[in-house]
């Protein structure tokens, strides 16, 4: 609440008594403008505002801190995403849920870190999945009066399993796309899905493993991209929303992922349908279908938002734009060609920076500030509350989920801090890192392992270890990674499970 004051110079050709009144009456409302915003301080969005918006949430697959050129990149072409960070506010300290694709997406769904999530690695269907009991901001939101929709990649659910785990048993209302991440490497698939039902493609299918889900391997016929039928199913939902009833759209894309079969198969894994205007770079065709993925992503968010100002949802729609985790060289690609995690250290499978820092952008006309910034720490799990929050919903008790509305619409006094941030991996030797302020540790191996310790103020890059010169803190983060993790019979490492 604020409480705005003017008043007009008193003519001195007034008695005494009343310049004495009027400068005192003056004084009086001087002290009133500072002590009332004081007293009665800006309230949440809900309280102030009585319209919910559309949510619109778009996840890149792999893509790097500095895979933007509006966090750095400097040979692929972001015109689009740039210009959103123009017009938004971009996220210079924002975290993925995992270092891997199926535990960063079960962070973002339920709130919960891989301490304490359903799913915490890429594994087997009948693990990787979430369950009846688990919550699902996508529930939250439809139990609220949202239309909901998953397209794209899902990842926490498919046959098999169980059809628990299937979107449309997790809140979502509508869902086309793929529910398997392993055929999700193939973006030429013999198959998609619709609401749990198989919808069959054009495509010729080279299989080299298969399920009830569909299969993983490499197009022989190459007829329908799996990435232009989600962006034309995101502009038939779009257009097919009336006013009245918000929704929340879970864009889970696939690029710039590798099809990691058909790299072992063809050599190359970055599988687009043209090179575009890198067609005649002096690139090896894995970095030429690199830089065309990502500007292939890049012009369809274009058309997006072309799309919102065309049906008047512009102002009514927060877009949030992220990535799984950090970029990847699965497909044939040499990462040295874009510097795609620019300042970090580490990539996929890492828990340095590299591996978990984010490119993050938020736009929304009228309530974010165009070309703000902000360096508030937040990771995918904040989704939830922040979700909650702008749909004036009820967030469940004990989620690892603070909201980041107050930062995103300019009142950062009121912004809420984690007290740390905690991440853990299973595959290759295990791994579990915390931050907290600016103190980074990793311990590998999970549990016992020896723990490396950054100062991330002063040194991003993670190349100083310098755990031997602050044993307290070195024990204080170790303290939190033990209590952080909580154990589950599903995900288990040598030592404490």
């Amino acid at each position: 609440m604020s409480i705005c004051f003017s008043w007009t110079q008193v003519s001195t050709n007034q008695s005494f008594p009343n310049r004495l009144f009027n400068r005192i009456t003056s004084q009086v409302i001087l002290l009133l403008a500072a002590v009332i915003p004081q007293l009665f301080p800006a309230q949440s969005f809900a309280a102030e505002s009585s319209t919910r918006p559309n949510i619109i949430f778009i996840l890149a697959d792999d893509l790097g801190y500095g895979d933007l050129g509006c966090f750095g990149q400097e040979k692929i072409k972001t015109p689009n995403l740039d210009q959103m960070a123009a017009e938004g506010m971009k996220f210079t300290n924002f975290y993925a849920g995992a270092t891997v694709c199926a535990p960063s997406r079960c962070v973002l769904m339920t709130g919960l870190h891989t301490g304490h999530c359903e799913v915490r690695g890429n594994s087997a269907s009948n693990i990787q999945r979430l369950r009846d009991e688990d919550v699902t901001i996508a529930e939250v939101l439809q139990d609220s009066g949202y239309r909901t929709a998953l397209i794209g990649k899902w990842g926490l659910g498919e046959p098999g399993g169980g059809e628990a785990g299937f979107p449309n048993k997790q809140g979502f209302d509508y869902s086309f796309g793929y529910l398997s991440q392993h055929q999700a490497h193939n973006y030429y698939p013999e198959i998609l899905w619709r609401n749990g039902e198989k919808v069959q493609l054009r495509n010729v299918v080279n299989k080299v493993k298969t399920g009830e889900w569909g299969s993983a391997g490499w197009a022989t016929k190459r007829v329908d991209y799996s990435h232009d039928l989600f962006m034309e199913e995101t502009s038939k939902f779009i257009a097919d929303q009336k006013s009245g009833k918000p929704f929340f759209l879970y864009l889970a894309l696939t690029i710039p992922h590798a099809n990691n079969e058909g790299t072992r198969g063809t050599g190359n894994g970055q599988e687009v349908p043209d090179y575009g205007i890198y067609s005649e770079k002096d690139w090896s065709d894995p970095d030429k279908g690199q830089a065309a993925m990502i500007t292939r992503m890049d012009n369809g968010i274009g058309e997006l938002f072309k799309q919102l100002k065309s049906q008047g949802l512009d102002e009514e729609t927060l877009v949030i734009f992220t990535s799984d985790n950090g970029h990847h060289k699965e497909g044939g690609n040499n990462p040295e060609t874009f510097d795609p995690n620019g300042p970090l250290r580490g990539m996929k499978r890492d828990l340095y920076e590299g591996g978990i820092r984010v490119p993050t952008i938020a736009r929304w006309p009228g309530h974010i500030q165009p070309g703000s910034v902000t360096d508030h720490v937040a990771y995918f799990g904040d989704f939830f509350a922040t979700a909650c929050e702008l749909a004036d919903a009820n967030t469940p008790k004990n989620l690892d989920s603070i909201s980041f509305v107050p930062v995103m619409t300019g009142h950062p006094e009121q912004q809420s801090e984690h007290d740390y941030l905690y991440w853990e991996f299973y595959e290759r030797e295990s791994k579990q890192a915390v931050r907290k302020k600016n103190w980074k540790a990793i311990r590998i191996p999970m549990f016992d392992g020896k723990v490396e310790l950054y100062d991330l103020s002063q040194d991003l890059g993670e190349e100083n270890n310098i755990a031997s010169e602050h044993p307290e803190i070195v024990k204080q983060l170790t303290k939190l990674m033990d209590e952080a993790h909580v154990s589950h019979p599903n995900w288990k490492t040598r030592g404490k499970n």
